[in-house]
């Protein structure tokens, strides 16, 4: 398969797209009722036709007769139907077709795995571009592709999905967005039988709207040619990637579930770390670690000053940042001498973390100076909560954090916790407000400490 970027960025940008089937209620065709571009409907059913004309779309009975170019046919047709569609596709000359269709080799069924030996092999022939089978497909959320179920009013963040699983995708653009990140495109590529991972992932490289590549991946076809490929593209942009089926109850569901073949976890992460990616295993921290380098400039070292917290909250946050391998060192003479100058060892003190207690917030600003200016400290933390709702103190630590963002050179985040279903939103809100001024914020000690040095382990290897 030689892959063609052209057909590619017009099966992601498609001006003209074609829904094959969708029954019952033609679901498909109705999810693409806001795209930004020429629909058309292929049914055959009499009934079905006349409920989708009556709606205002213009049917055909074959993929042959739409009367004009095509970039992306998705397929939701009967699996019996697969193999004449895709036939139709090649003769209409289509970009590529998304085969949401399902049923073949991860079913284990004879019928399934011949239907689609016969897809490939036909596929291949023609080097078509065949997304799937058993996919949720592309995802455009600026143009209203897709199986949209997040917010897709922008901005949109410079990100690229790349999963195996259909729902994965779906969950992962909706938790990312929640997080204040907008994903920019995805593919769900399912059984991956023509196209493999390997493929987009060379594609999203060389895509200038797309910066981070997250990956959900359950195997790979051809492990040589994807480590080459993910090498080459790790040196350009960094790639995170989330493997499933890390234990031997999740290997037995990736092979219903997609077919892929599983790869010992130790081999796996010692291949993702030397192709120069980021290795991560749960979609938090996947999430997490693209917000980290979307908003961190590089990150160079492991000492990290940490503000905001009480006695107990101090201890915590120092032994989170341990625990993912980073330190809180002791600062320099010259920062101790100046924070003595403005406080006090009343309810608090300030070695590192700085425990502030029931210091005045408004003494956060001259703390983060501090910080910044000290040489034994390579990235800025405050710890702050959403308890206090809207009020001063949170716009304090907000703008604080944003004007240290703007003077330093060093990474600066906040961590914005919560101890109550009730407190979660305003962690969530605040959360937001903080990304909005450029300042990545996350949820509790330990998700923050992991993107943090995942950060610091793909700069460091990147040199």
């Amino acid at each position: 398969m030689i892959v063609d970027f052209t057909k590619l960025d017009r099966a992601f940008t498609p001006k003209c797209l074609v829904v094959v089937g969708g029954n019952p209620h033609w679901l498909w065709l109705r999810d693409q009722k806001n795209f930004q571009g020429k629909l058309y409907s292929v049914q055959v059913n009499p009934e079905t036709i006349k409920d989708i004309e009556a709606a205002g779309i213009t049917n055909f009975t074959s993929v042959r007769d739409v009367p004009e170019p095509i970039d992306l046919v998705i397929v939701s047709a009967p699996r019996k139907a697969a193999v004449d569609v895709l036939k139709d596709c090649i003769a209409a000359d289509v970009a590529a077709a998304h085969y949401f269709t399902a049923g073949f080799s991860e079913t284990g069924e004879e019928e399934g795995i011949e239907i689609e030996r016969q897809l490939k092999e036909i596929a291949d022939a023609a080097n078509f571009h065949l997304i799937g089978p058993n996919c949720m497909g592309i995802y455009n959320p600026k143009i209203s592709l897709g199986q949209i179920v997040w917010d897709n009013s922008g901005p949109f963040s410079p990100v690229g999905i790349i999963s195996q699983s259909g729902t994965h995708t779906t969950t992962l653009g909706q938790r990312a967005h929640l997080q204040g990140i907008s994903i920019r495109k995805a593919v769900s590529f399912g059984n991956g039988i023509v196209l493999d991972s390997s493929d987009y992932l060379e594609y999203f490289a060389y895509d200038s709207e797309i910066e981070v590549i997250g990956m959900y991946l359950e195997g790979v076809r051809d492990g040589k040619k994807f480590t080459k490929i993910l090498k080459e593209v790790a040196a350009r942009k960094p790639v995170v990637i989330w493997k499933g089926g890390r234990s031997k109850e999740g290997e037995r569901a990736i092979s219903s579930h997609t077919g892929s073949l599983a790869v010992s976890n130790d081999i796996w992460d010692a291949a993702v770390r030397q192709c120069g990616a980021i290795s991560v295993s749960t979609m938090e921290e996947l999430v997490d670690t693209i917000k980290a380098l979307l908003y961190f400039p590089p990150v160079r070292g492991t000492r990290v000053g940490i503000a905001g917290g009480s006695g107990g909250q101090s201890v915590a946050i120092a032994d989170g940042f341990a625990s993912a391998g980073l330190i809180s060192p002791t600062l320099s003479g010259e920062s101790y001498r100046e924070l003595s100058t403005f406080l006090t060892l009343i309810g608090g003190g300030y070695r590192n973390p700085i425990d502030t207690g029931s210091q005045p917030r408004n003494k956060i600003p001259q703390i983060m100076e501090v910080l910044d200016r000290d040489d034994n400290i390579d990235n800025l933390v405050l710890l702050t909560g959403a308890r206090w709702g809207m009020t001063e103190t949170p716009k304090i630590d907000i703008e604080t954090m944003a004007d240290i963002k703007q003077k330093s050179s060093k990474p600066v985040m906040a961590i914005v916790a919560y101890s109550t279903p009730e407190e979660m939103q305003g962690s969530m809100d605040a959360m937001m407000l903080f990304q909005e001024k450029g300042v990545p914020a996350f949820p509790t000690i330990e998700r923050c400490a992991k993107a943090l040095k995942n950060a610091y382990d793909y700069y460091s290897f990147k040199g």
